[in-house]
């Protein structure tokens, strides 16, 4: 009997740490589209180090850089109270988490051309975009490396309930190598020792009473 019970006992764990990843990543609609993310604040020089942009699909959201930030247990930023009586399970912790892990994923799953593994993470619309790049990418024979040295920052800027979805909007920062190689293998565009810093804008969406707890990203601008 005591078998059956750590066995239950396991089972219960391994779906609650499951849960936390997609619950922690999620809050986010799916109505928005991806901006360039990795587009560099700068024009790069010579043409060597360029950033390689993720799609844009339709629109981005709209700059938020003029509003306050929210970091833990931070209740000044405006829409945090709507969305915490629309969802009370939602801790800003939690979230910036799943964000950080979702940001990470999504870049290196770009790269190597992995569309099962965006699947989960994106809205439809954002999804065919990426999904029309990386073909692309591939009929040219192209392969990106895109390598994250530091994430040093990434902190909510933005909440707001669209209709009965939540969005919240992300800035990222980030130190990172982007190098595009043709089919011999040369470099094409970047440097493999070449680091640029960027600052992003990502907003997920989910709808708070919905029972799939994942969040998705449906939009990217470059911050201001």
């Amino acid at each position: 009997m005591t078998e059956y019970i750590d066995i239950l006992l396991l089972a219960l764990v391994a779906g609650f740490i499951g849960l936390r990843l997609w619950g922690v990543l999620g809050q986010r609609t799916g109505n928005e589209q991806p901006r360039d993310p990795f587009k560099p604040r700068e024009p790069a020089e010579a043409g060597d180090d360029k950033v390689v942009p993720l799609p844009r699909p339709g629109r981005d959201v709209a700059p938020v850089a003029a509003e306050p930030a929210a970091g833990a247990g931070d209740s000044r930023l405006p829409g945090l109270t709507e969305l915490r009586i629309a969802d009370r399970d939602f801790e800003v912790d939690s979230f910036l988490e799943g964000a950080r892990m979702a940001y990470d994923l999504i870049v290196q799953a770009f790269a190597r051309g992995d569309e099962a593994a965006l699947k989960p993470l994106l809205a439809p619309p954002v999804m065919e975009s990426f999904s029309a790049t990386i073909a692309a990418r591939k009929a040219a024979g192209r392969t990106l490396e895109q390598t994250i040295v530091a994430l040093k920052q990434a902190e909510i800027v933005r909440i707001a309930m669209v209709g009965r979805m939540a969005e919240v909007s992300v800035r990222f920062v980030s130190d990172m190598i982007s190098v595009t190689r043709d089919r011999a293998g040369d470099v094409v565009e970047g440097h493999p020792g070449t680091v640029r810093e960027l600052t992003d804008i990502w907003t997920f969406a989910r709808e708070p009473r919905s029972r799939d707890p994942n969040w998705l990203l449906v939009g990217t601008s470059t911050s201001a």
